[in-house]
């Protein structure tokens, strides 16, 4: 390719709407263009990575054993209603109407769609196991879109789905699926780690999540210092910091706190360590669906307890069984009836009426420690368990924090980093299957569910991913698999000299041979401006040919990112920069 064929239209500054790295490199590198909130163009040399992206994903998926097809954008919201998501999934469910008023929805994903697939073309277990995907554009209605392409409302997913006829079949499918997500993000050139996480509104019971480390990342990635362990830190188990409960040494005594409304500020009042408070958080239950209109059956309001310079995990109290039914952030008015108190100063002493309480693993081993009085302005210290209140319930309900051991046994401590996730795996199992009744017969010639998987990856998303972990200061370094083009040839002098012209093209016919993807800059800009703007768009490799050099017989080589250039002579080019692109190009696997 031509510099002066292509479209290349870069700024000096990015637009004051960008506010993250990717977004303001990918506008000043001319890679999108902004239509309406969240819904961008992707320029041609946007587009140039997307389909490099893509293609590594195809070749690892079709490795895997997935079968590509294509599914509509726009679909019928009579299967969202078989499934229950026309209700569950909430305002980012973009709901159109045709002209005859037909409810349908701009797809955010394919679950619906995939299994009345195959309802209708799985029939026997002889068919099995099976995997589709597809590369689709996606819609997702956020209430706030912003970063540019990462978290967009229009996007691009590769999203795949599995068929087996019972677990540790679909087990064997979701493994095949994590490895080949492991060699699409190598093959990348990413820097990642795959966590354990919550399923969120998919469902299933076993998921991982991807995670490409960089720290403008919107997610915390937790791993242990000894092991492969990782989780999200929604997911990462919290081990009990006190091995054993000491005995109580101090007497329950109420004492005056003006204005101490949180822990930190209580801890310096009494001249005691954060670590001796605990936090109260209260949540109301929601009761069982027929028990609502039963006064007897009511919700319930439950008082968390974690230690005060720990915070509650809203997704591990979520899967309490106390709040099977549902649950909220409980009313100031329904504090007020049972504590007596309004927030910042409730604890677990004293309460106007029952409430269940639950304490972390950690609390539950305290002694000794400090709550709130519930009455305004007060806190009580040298509360003991089995003294002064029954032993509660105990549940792992809070983050972890850097430097608690690992929980996986490993005699490693925890570490944080933030990430961004460009992949997602889930094992379904029947949800899907059951509700819009995708069965297939069994040996025996009997219907059984079909147990289903499910595997996204965030093709646009990974860009601006990638972009996040790899610039500096000069622009975007591009992991040489995806780059817009891996070789740029830098031309000076190219109208005034025919040797600098016949070089430079020499080398452009051999790079094109030998299918590296090469663009020749031949529009005779400054060389301090025409480096600036490659280095901005991030090419991995750049050579630059002038009249200067060539007295020489020499060119310079300059691999984006390192510091410094250097002088090859003529006779090797050739050789040494497809040495480079071998040297920069991750293994297949």
């Amino acid at each position: 390719m031509l510099a002066s064929k292509f479209h290349i239209n870069t700024l000096k500054e990015a637009p004051a709407e960008a506010e993250i790295t990717s977004h303001k490199l990918m506008l000043r590198a001319g890679m999108i263009r902004k239509h309406a909130g969240g819904i961008y163009t992707y320029m041609p040399l946007a587009l140039k990575v997307l389909r490099k992206i893509e293609n590594i994903v195809r070749q690892e998926m079709d490795s895997a054993g997935a079968i590509e097809l294509l599914m509509p954008v726009v679909q019928p919201a009579e299967l969202w209603m078989e499934t229950g998501r026309w209700e569950q999934y909430g305002p980012e469910l973009l709901r159109i109407k045709d002209r005859h008023q037909r409810d349908f929805v701009l797809q955010p994903t394919s679950e619906e769609v995939i299994t009345d697939i195959a309802r209708n073309e799985i029939h026997s277990w002889r068919q099995l196991p099976l995997n589709f995907y597809h590369i689709q554009t996606k819609f997702r209605d956020e209430r706030r879109p912003r970063f540019g392409l990462m978290r967009s409302r229009e996007f691009i997913m590769k999203d795949a789905y599995s068929f087996d006829r019972d677990a540790e079949a679909a087990g064997k499918s979701y493994d095949a699926m994590y490895q080949a997500y492991c060699n699409i993000f190598s093959r990348l050139g990413l820097d990642y780690r795959a966590v354990a996480a919550d399923n969120g509104s998919i469902g299933g019971d076993r998921s991982h999540e991807f995670q490409v480390t960089a720290d403008t990342g919107e997610d915390e990635i937790v791993y242990s210092s000894a092991s492969n362990y990782a989780a999200n830190i929604e997911l990462a188990l919290a081990p009990c910091l006190i091995a054993e409960r000491a005995d109580a040494q101090e007497p329950l005594l109420e004492v005056h706190t003006p204005g101490a409304n949180r822990c930190e500020i209580v801890a310096e009042q009494l001249g005691l360590p954060l670590s001796q408070t605990v936090k109260s958080v209260v949540f109301y239950a929601e009761p069982a669906p027929a028990a609502k209109d039963s006064q007897a059956q009511a919700g319930q309001v439950v008082l968390l307890l974690v230690r005060g310079d720990h915070q509650v995990n809203e997704v591990k109290v979520s899967k309490l069984a106390i709040f099977k039914h549902g649950y909220r952030l409980a009313t100031e008015a329904e504090i007020i009836e049972h504590f007596g108190s309004k927030p910042g100063f409730l604890g677990p002493i004293n309460t106007v009426k029952p409430v269940t309480i639950i304490a972390d693993s950690t609390v539950a081993n305290m002694s000794d420690f400090v709550c709130g009085a519930n009455r305004e302005d007060y806190h009580v210290r040298g509360i003991n368990w089995g003294r002064d209140l029954a032993e509660p319930v105990v549940a792992d309900i809070r983050n972890v924090v850097a430097g608690d051991p690992a929980a996986d046994g490993s005699g490693g401590v925890l570490k944080i980093q933030r990430g961004i996730e460009v992949g997602h795996v889930f094992y379904l199992g029947d949800k899907y299957s059951k509700s819009l009744n995708a069965t297939f017969l069994n040996e025996q010639g009997k219907p059984e569910p079909l147990q289903m998987g499910c595997y996204g990856i965030g093709i646009s998303r990974i860009m601006a991913a990638a972009i996040e972990q790899n610039n500096d200061d000069n622009g975007i370094i591009w992991p040489i698999a995806m780059a817009p083009f891996e070789v740029v040839i830098c031309t000076i002098g190219w109208d005034k000299s025919e040797e600098v012209k016949q070089q430079a093209s020499a080398l452009y016919d051999f790079l094109q041979q030998q299918r590296v993807d090469v663009i020749l800059d031949e529009r005779g800009a400054r060389p301090g401006v025409m480096f600036s703007e490659w280095e901005l768009i991030g090419i991995p490799i750049r050579i630059t040919i002038g009249e200067r050099g060539l007295k020489e017989q020499m060119a310079e080589v300059q691999v984006r990112g390192q510091a410094q250039s250097r002088k090859v002579a003529l006779a090797d080019l050739q050789q040494e920069v497809m040495s480079l692109c071998q040297a920069l190009r991750p293994s297949s696997h």
